[in-house]
């Protein structure tokens, strides 16, 4: 089941694609998809409707983050060995934890608004996790029984803000629309192995980065366990996972950094297909 949401911001309405790549609208049954719909006894009253009994949406307009009530935005950094090398840093012993603030999610196709003075906005293609049930020191063979589905997630970063203004990473990483989400929520049925997507991004139509989830550091099943250690995860609670070689910082002779006008594309497979166009900073754009 492929869980979304679309319409104006502050407007979405819940829906689902149907096996045929047409939205179906839930608004009837549910007034929203929240950390409540993502538990499994939320997932499984919606897996037992009968999807054709669904009114199709025929415009649905804007794709909006395929659900609403993020509690924690948990970012995984170096999660791939090839990424740290083209960063000149060393392959992580154990993950590398950052957040990124809630108030940069945006829907898959909304502007990505460069935040004032920046000068190294940069991409991230990434996996994200989403948690379906309450998580606290859970055993990695255990870890994807906590999980509720998988996204898309664009990590966008200013790397002048990430790491040359002191040590503290969430400060290139929780810019406002820096957090791209969706389109849609795979279930956890779907993607029966997130150790093998295949993962990808453009820039202006140049294939900058490639990759495929096999080749993480750290997977899936070890991040959810070992992040239960150090907090508990709740329903509704986003990690996203890192990326493969690519970003705009590790390309050669001169790293190629995001200016307006920009467009990203990428994607992740069964998880669909993100485009945004990259603005100068304009407040409008934000709180549109």
């Amino acid at each position: 089941m492929k869980l979304m949401r679309y319409g104006p911001k502050g407007h979405e309405k819940p829906a689902l694609l149907d096996d045929k790549g047409r939205v179906r609208d839930l608004s009837a049954l549910v007034a929203d998809i929240t950390p409540a719909t993502l538990t499994p006894e939320g997932v499984a009253a919606l897996a037992a409707l009968d999807v054709n009994k669904l009114p199709v949406v025929e415009t649905p307009g804007r794709i909006a983050p395929p659900y609403s009530g993020v509690g924690k935005f948990i970012a995984i950094g170096l999660n791939y060995s090839d990424h740290a090398a083209e960063s000149n840093m060393p392959v992580p012993k154990e993950p590398v934890v950052f957040t990124k603030a809630t108030s940069c999610i945006v829907g898959p196709n909304d502007a990505v608004v460069l935040p004032q003075g920046s000068v190294k906005g940069d991409w991230e293609v990434e996996l994200g996790v989403v948690i379906g049930s309450k998580a606290r020191y859970v055993s990695e063979a255990d870890a994807l029984k906590y999980v509720a589905g998988y996204c898309c997630v664009n990590d966008v970063s200013e790397r002048e803000y990430q790491l040359e203004r002191g040590t503290q990473w969430d400060k290139g990483k929780g810019c406002d629309t820096f957090g791209p989400i969706g389109p849609w929520l795979a279930t956890r049925v779907e993607v029966p192995d997130p150790q093998a997507l295949n993962m990808w991004l453009d820039v202006n139509g140049k294939r900058f980065q490639t990759g495929n989830t096999k080749t993480m550091v750290f997977g899936v099943a070890h991040l959810v366990s070992y992040l239960s250690r150090f907090m508990t995860l709740l329903p509704g609670d986003l990690i996203t996972t890192g990326t493969p070689p690519g970003v705009g910082m590790g390309v050669k002779p001169s790293p190629v950094y995001l200016k307006a006008g920009d467009v990203m594309t990428l994607g992740i497979d069964g998880l669909g297909t993100q485009r945004q166009v990259v603005h100068a900073w304009n407040a409008a754009l934000i709180d549109d």
